[in-house]
């Protein structure tokens, strides 16, 4: 789309920041406000509200489209996936500690799992997606075989209740279906956030998640600096910070 634009990389830095400032608003900002009485639109701060509403619907709402870009991406991309699979599925089980910790102060739970699990649940949908194509039929079994690759996916993902669920392996889909024409994909990737979190939720929670998007436009195919390793390690290594953050307060 451009010749010239942003690295992986920068993408990265963008998400991690975005995805930082989602989570201080829900592992700190909103147990605060339950902490003080916070009961609908009476006995808050107006203050704390506002600030977590931008938090986490404004700013926060852009981390998980560009992680679900840079999955498509480094699916394409990479040499080995089924070592890259295998990365996401370890970082996911070490993950899961701090993520329950963070969200729901216990040590282990299974009512909410992280969201490495959602993008290897994406991931999986692409690897057989791939291997369906590679088949050569005709065109409707083609879709029709992926559609219900798909469905699986998204079900794996409401089964095991990973954040974001099977409407996170929608969105993955979405962007992989789509990955020839930049400009289709993330128009797709946008319908699939707004009117999936409509259809699916009955919110409107993601409105804004297309911002995320607009930095994924400027995306120009260059890797940047060598932060192969950065979201594996920010993500549980922040979700433990927060925690102990929020017992200190």
């Amino acid at each position: 789309m451009v010749k010239k634009g942003i690295s992986s990389s920068t993408l990265k830095l963008i998400a991690v920041v975005t995805m930082l400032m989602d989570h201080v608003g829900a592992v700190i900002l909103e147990p605060l406000m339950m902490q003080s009485g916070y009961v609908g639109l009476a006995g808050y701060d107006p203050v704390l509200y506002e600030v977590n509403m931008i938090l986490r619907l404004v700013i926060g709402r852009m981390a998980f489209p560009i992680f679900c870009f840079l999955l498509v991406e480094g699916f394409v991309r990479t040499s080995n996936v089924y070592r890259y699979g295998l990365r996401l599925l370890l970082f996911a089980l070490v993950s899961e500690v701090a993520f329950d910790l963070a969200i729901n102060g216990v040590w282990l739970e299974s009512s909410y799992q992280n969201v490495m699990f959602t993008l290897l649940a994406g991931l999986l949908v692409m690897m057989v997606c791939r291997r369906i194509e590679a088949k050569e039929w005709n065109r409707v079994l083609t879709v029709a075989a992926e559609v219900a690759v798909l469905f699986v996916g998204m079900e794996l993902a409401d089964v095991l209740r990973t954040d974001y669920g099977g409407y996170g392996v929608l969105c993955i889909a979405s962007l992989y279906f789509f990955r020839k024409d930049r400009r289709v994909q993330l128009l797709a990737g946008s319908l699939a956030f707004v009117a999936g979190d409509i259809m699916l939720h009955g919110s409107l929670n993601e409105l804004l998640a297309p911002l995320g998007f607009v930095a994924a436009a400027y995306y120009d195919g260059r890797r940047g600096l060598k932060l192969k390793y950065l979201f594996y390690v920010f993500y549980p290594a922040h979700l433990l910070v927060l925690y102990f953050v929020r017992m200190l307060l």
